[in-house]
């Protein structure tokens, strides 16, 4: 039985850690992959306070890690595949064992969104990828494809340049919603090309990925694209949005979209349970905004269990 379950090791999960081991709870961090959560995939964070230049989101993490660790946070890698949390005793089932708390903070962020065409789930690690800093180096002079015209797809399609011999970004729009200072250093960068307002309809390979169709959404016409013949494949990295990864709770805790619903302190419709970071509802999702979350939700739940008698 611990005082709290943190479940997610990202940003949020972390701070959280870190500020209920230094309110002496005992605390246990559930994670189902590698810690970091998104922004362990980013190959630099700029806007991070106090970060030191060139800062990615690995070293970041594992900062924030150690310290939480430091202040005694148990950490279990395991996929919770049930929750019962409506009564005093939270209860967590995972495919290697049962967790119990007597508060819970939900910090399981985002997820990322696929485009949903024919051939994209058989070609997921086979050509197909949603992590540029997981993936570029498997395509180090090679030519690849970047969906998506926002702040995370340019500046992924501009961390691909260091490896690819030809980044394209296709984007279903005319132009880049990325920010002004991101969009000149992508239309700077003599490797970036652009293939506007079209989307892609399937995907193809044997083994890997060899060829797709795109259509553009203007003028109804469709392209094949082919996998150069001395390659013999190409990269396509996937930056189209995220999804909150709050399906364990639905109709459980309130939600909106899918992200949940939480009062200024990171309370959920739930004594007890608590929500911090990207999956639930908030205006900015910033490493930054979801290390206060969990900061937030830490100290309210040790008010929460001292107001118990824990």
């Amino acid at each position: 039985m611990y005082d709290l379950i943190v479940l997610g090791g990202g940003p949020a999960g972390l701070s959280a850690a870190l500020y209920a081991g230094r309110a002496r709870l005992s605390v246990l961090l559930l994670e189902k992959g590698v810690i970091g959560g998104q922004i362990a995939q980013s190959s630099e964070i700029e806007n991070y306070p106090g970060s030191p230049p060139h800062e990615s989101g690995e070293s970041l993490i594992a900062r924030m890690s150690a310290q939480a660790e430091r202040f005694g946070a148990e950490r279990i890698i395991d996929t919770i595949t049930a929750v019962s949390a409506e009564g005093e005793t939270k209860v967590l089932t995972g495919v290697k064992g049962s967790y119990a708390c007597r508060a819970l903070i939900v910090a399981t962020g985002n997820a990322p969104l696929q485009i949903g065409c024919p051939g994209e789930r058989e070609l997921i690690g086979k050509g197909v990828s949603y992590c540029a800093t997981c993936d570029a180096a498997f395509f180090e002079g090679l030519e690849v494809y970047v969906v998506g015209g926002g702040d995370s797809a340019v500046e992924e399609a501009l961390y691909l340049s260091k490896f690819a011999r030809k980044v394209t970004i296709i984007h279903r729009r005319d132009a880049l919603r990325a920010t002004k200072c991101i969009r000149d250093r992508a239309f700077a960068e003599p490797k970036l090309s652009f293939i506007w307002d079209s989307v892609i309809e399937e995907l193809r390979g044997d083994g890997l990925l060899e060829s797709m169709t795109l259509r553009n959404i203007k003028t109804g016409v469709t392209t094949t694209v082919a996998a150069d013949e001395a390659d013999g494949t190409f990269g396509l990295f996937v930056f189209i949005g995220l999804h909150p990864a709050s399906e364990l709770f639905a109709g459980k805790l309130d939600m909106e979209n899918g992200y949940i619903l939480t009062d200024e302190d990171m309370a959920t419709n739930i004594p007890g349970v608590f929500a911090a970071g990207d999956v639930r509802k908030k205006t900015l999702r910033q490493v930054v905004t979801a290390a206060a979350d969990g900061a937030v939700a830490a100290v309210r739940a040790e008010k929460y269990l001292e107001e118990r008698g824990v």
